[in-house]
């Protein structure tokens, strides 16, 4: 008798089937950073920069960016070819643009943020415009060159939603850190008064404007580089660096060094907006008791003194000396004769009711005086460490955009950065209040001089020398729109 054929087991190999199709399925959708084993990051998960600014601090900024490990430089954009062509030369995929705008209008769904790195007078329209297309963006200091672009840049972080870093990057050194766990603990009591000073400038300030034309190198675009400032033919030695003592482009040594040395005393105290100002500045005489008028430059020396309102870290008003041109404040008592004031050429000191602190640039090594007293500190750490200190500014910035906006910590995001600006440039205000002239019965006078100038916040405007508000917003040149948010 025949045996009746053996069924198949076909649900058992529908079983199967179902579970290597599952199974095979789930390899497929695999993370590519799990396939590529640890530390590796999928083109997905890095973030594509756009950098304006290539050449120079652009330069070290881009590269610090790339070495994080999680940013891929997508776009690279100069006025100057020549500056640019180290940073063309490190990232030969990049594509490269001299205009901006061009760069953002073509190119603006393929990379995901923006490095300004350009003059200060131009930081403001570049980063908006960034800002405006939803990009993440990182700032060189000072964050703008006017208080009136420093409110807008800080709205509008808040308004696009976007991750944003000034480019002052002791922000992330332990040393402001450090100090606010001192402060806290009560070691140098309630602060009232700070002092910050740098030796610069270390370019021309002080001088007349140059009186011979100079020759447009071919890989310049002059009329880019001047973007928002006035015309003026070109003139040797303005580009690459002494632009920073020229207010049309600049904001003198205030610029260039107070993000750093200042952003300790307002991290610390939490200081916010000034409430007034004055200075003194250095004179240069050009003939016997014939003192030099140069409106369009920086002084060479300045003294600043700001007051600020009691905070929520203070016990009464704060005033900030700041110190500029080789000027420093009385040496602290506390201090041996031989033991190095800051750094030397720069620093920071806070005066408490109970005892005094200083550090150095960007807020490094902080030091309780007198230094005897740093051997036996004993003040548990509060605040979360940069990995990295400074270096790690731009990582963290990088990481902070991957995550989206309002997902992880920034140390100098706008809404720290902007207050921070508007002191220093309120600051300037009062330094360039110096040189406002006017001619009555045919003589000079200068109303700006040896008064205190006293700030509106809410209305950014000086209430007792209407002139000195001309330097609260510049009238951009003809062809740059103004700034709307």
């Amino acid at each position: 008798m025949e045996k009746e054929p053996q069924k198949a087991n076909t649900s058992g190999r529908r079983d199967f089937l179902k579970t290597t199709a599952v199974a095979a399925a789930a390899f497929m959708i695999v993370p590519r950073h799990v396939l590529g084993g640890p530390g590796f990051l999928a083109p997905s998960d890095k973030l594509l920069v756009a950098g304006i600014g290539a050449g120079g601090k652009g330069q070290s900024d881009i590269a610090m960016f790339a070495k994080s490990g999680k940013a891929d430089i997508a776009f690279l954009c100069d006025v100057d070819t020549r500056r640019a062509a180290n940073s063309v030369k490190n990232f030969p995929k990049a594509k490269f643009y001299k205009d901006y705008r061009e760069m953002l209008d073509k190119e603006h769904k393929n990379f995901d943020a923006v490095s300004v790195s350009t003059p200060d007078h131009n930081h403001a329209v570049q980063a908006l415009a960034a800002m405006q297309l939803g990009k993440h963006v990182y700032v060189q200091k000072p964050l703008t060159h006017d208080i009136y672009e420093a409110r807008i840049l800080t709205a509008a972080a808040k308004k696009y939603k976007v991750v944003t870093q000034m480019g002052n990057q002791g922000a992330s050194n332990d040393g402001p850190r450090q100090m606010k766990e001192w402060y806290d603990a009560g070691l140098i009591g309630d602060v009232h008064t700070v002092y910050a000073w740098t030796n610069r400038p270390v370019w021309p300030q002080g001088i007349p404007w140059p009186t011979t034309k100079g020759q447009v190198p071919a890989e310049l675009d002059w009329d880019l580089w001047l973007g928002t400032a006035p015309y003026r033919d070109y003139v040797d030695k303005l580009v690459p660096f002494n632009w920073r003592g020229w207010w049309d482009y600049g904001t003198g040594a205030l610029g260039d060094m107070g993000c750093h040395l200042l952003e300790a005393p307002f991290s610390v105290l939490n200081l916010k907006y000034a409430s007034e100002v004055e200075a003194s500045v250095g004179s240069v005489y050009v003939d016997e008791f014939k003192r030099g008028y140069f409106p369009e430059s920086c002084p060479p020396s300045s003294h600043v003194t700001l007051k600020f309102p009691k905070t929520n870290k203070t016990k009464g008003e704060v005033t900030v000396h700041w110190m500029d041109g080789g000027i420093q404040p009385e040496r602290p008592e506390e201090l041996q004769a031989n033991e190095t004031f800051g750094d030397g050429g720069n620093g920071t000191l806070f005066i408490g009711t109970k005892g005094k602190m200083m550090s150095e640039t960007y807020s490094a090594n902080p030091k309780l005086l007198p230094l005897t007293r740093n051997k036996d500190i004993k003040v548990p750490a509060k605040y979360k460490r940069v990995p990295g200190g400074a270096d790690g500014h731009y990582a963290q910035w990088v990481e902070a955009a991957i995550a989206g906006y309002g997902k992880q910590e920034v140390s100098s995001p706008f809404e720290i950065a902007g207050p921070l600006t508007e002191a220093l440039l309120m600051a300037n205000l009062a330094i360039r209040g110096f040189d406002i002239k006017e001619t009555k019965n045919g003589r000079d006078t200068y109303p700006g001089r040896y008064v205190k100038l006293l700030w509106d916040n809410d209305n950014m405007k000086v209430t007792n020398l209407d002139a000195a508000n001309q330097f609260v917003k510049r009238q951009y040149r003809q062809g740059w729109n103004d700034l709307k948010l």
